[in-house]
């Protein structure tokens, strides 16, 4: 975990969205021993959700992040929020059924409505832009891809999407590579730092108490701690909670290790060019739009506010960060945008985020007292503020949204802690051969 932690600091060194963020003030490390009603672990979006929405509610919040706030995965995202799930929605049906498969697909659109309801309500200024494109690389990608559509049309009765042809695909995308697309107008893109910044600020007013740098390193439910509370602890420090949330996702492997076993930490990468220039940019993308397609290891790219191309994609199974990345991602880059090769890249930058075996989220208890948040496997932006909202919820004591997602089963990475990783990166291997046939 201290080498995961050492790779993404380094790589955060040169993040586009640090070197951009906004103001924000630092909270001091806990010390000695405090009280509340709740103690949150992790201050990225789960957490910070969480929090605001318990503080909403009466409850006194205290929250730890081991780094700074936006640290992890939520500071360093491509910035797309998007509806549905990694995993689209075979698990759900599979496990659950239609109808309660309905219902978390319902829970994925209100997590859009929610993100853009507290950018407005608490003044985030985080560059929301509207609009998703989903793109097919070929042919019988494009027929799977329209597939999906209509199941979501007709199953889910979604209908913001809207399916283009090539003719359509390239009016929008300055690009041969694709030769069909799916266009939703609910989702869309930002700047996730700031995001998360802007919704820490909320929390803070709200009320909750946020301590950085402030590590956990040991949760105790009740049953454990005796005294008729849970205890956190830091090194400097413990706070005494009825109830304890998990949001710590890839951080938090030794502290409760039972958990870490049913996620890995994937590395994923992006790239900033230059700024390109209004007319420039818009020329890649016309109706600025966030992108991904559709490849098991993909690419995902949006302009930025002030016009550049932000490219992501080229994942690390294996935790160790590739050879000259800014190289290899601009080799990607340029696959997509040829007529980028004379454009500068200033920015490369990239961190972990958690997967699950079926990449549907894994939200539970692992004590009556102490509820957890992972899993949200590259898909999260939108899903962690509804995650959180679900959380407070069930320590409030309306718990049926919350154990719809708890009633998912999970398995455990195949391996063991030393073999599941090299596993996986073979695995890998044999789906990124599928996208190359395909």
């Amino acid at each position: 975990m201290m080498r995961l932690e050492q790779q993404a600091q380094r790589l955060n060194e040169n993040s586009y969205y640090v070197q951009t963020a906004h103001p924000a003030p630092q909270h001091a490390p806990l010390q000695g021993e405090v009280h509340a009603d709740v103690c949150i672990v992790g201050g990225g979006l789960a957490g910070l959700s969480a929090a605001l929405e318990l503080c909403q509610r009466g409850f006194r919040v205290v929250l730890l992040e081991g780094r700074h706030i936006g640290w992890g995965a939520s500071g360093r995202n491509g910035g797309q929020a998007l509806a549905g799930y990694a995993s689209e929605m075979g698990p759900f049906e599979r496990q659950l059924g239609m109808q309660a498969a309905r219902q978390a697909w319902d829970v994925s659109l209100e997590a859009l409505r929610l993100l853009r309801e507290r950018i407005a309500r608490h003044a985030i200024d985080c560059d929301w832009t509207p609009g998703a494109l989903t793109v097919a690389v070929t042919p019988r990608k494009a027929r799977a891809l329209q597939a999906w559509a209509e199941h979501m049309q007709r199953d889910y009765g979604y209908a913001h999407l809207r399916s283009l042809d090539l003719a359509q695909t390239r009016e929008l995308i300055a690009s041969t590579r694709y030769c069909a697309a799916v266009f939703d107008d609910l989702g869309g893109h930002l700047h996730p730092l700031n995001y998360t910044l802007g919704l820490a600020r909320a929390a803070r007013d709200a009320g909750t108490q946020i301590h950085e740098r402030s590590e956990v390193i040991a949760v105790e439910p009740a049953a454990q701690a005796g005294g008729g509370k849970a205890r956190v602890r830091c090194a400097s420090g413990s706070v005494r909670a009825s109830h304890v949330l998990l949001a710590g996702n890839v951080q938090l492997g030794k502290v409760v290790p039972q958990l870490a076993r049913r996620i890995m930490p994937v590395g994923t990468y992006i790239i900033a060019t230059e700024p390109l220039g209004a007319d420039r940019a818009e020329g890649l993308i016309r109706n600025r739009a966030c992108v991904c397609d559709t490849q098991f290891v993909l690419d995902y790219y949006r302009l930025s506010s002030d016009h550049r191309l932000l490219f992501g994609g080229r994942v690390s199974y294996s935790t160790a960060t590739p050879r000259d990345l800014t190289a290899a991602m601009r080799r990607s880059m340029l696959r997509v945008y040829p007529q980028l090769d004379d454009v500068r890249i200033t920015h490369a930058w990239g961190g972990f985020v958690d997967i699950t075996m079926n990449r549907a989220p894994d939200f539970g208890r692992i004590a009556p007292d102490v509820l957890y948040l992972q899993g949200f496997s590259g898909h999260g932006l939108a899903l962690t503020g509804l995650a959180g909202r679900l959380a407070a919820e069930a320590i409030a004591g309306q718990a049926e949204r919350f154990d719809l997602f708890a009633r998912l089963q999970h398995k455990p990475f195949p391996g063991g802690d030393l073999l599941r990783t090299p596993a996986l990166v073979l695995g890998m291997l044999w789906y990124r051969l599928r996208d190359w046939w395909a």
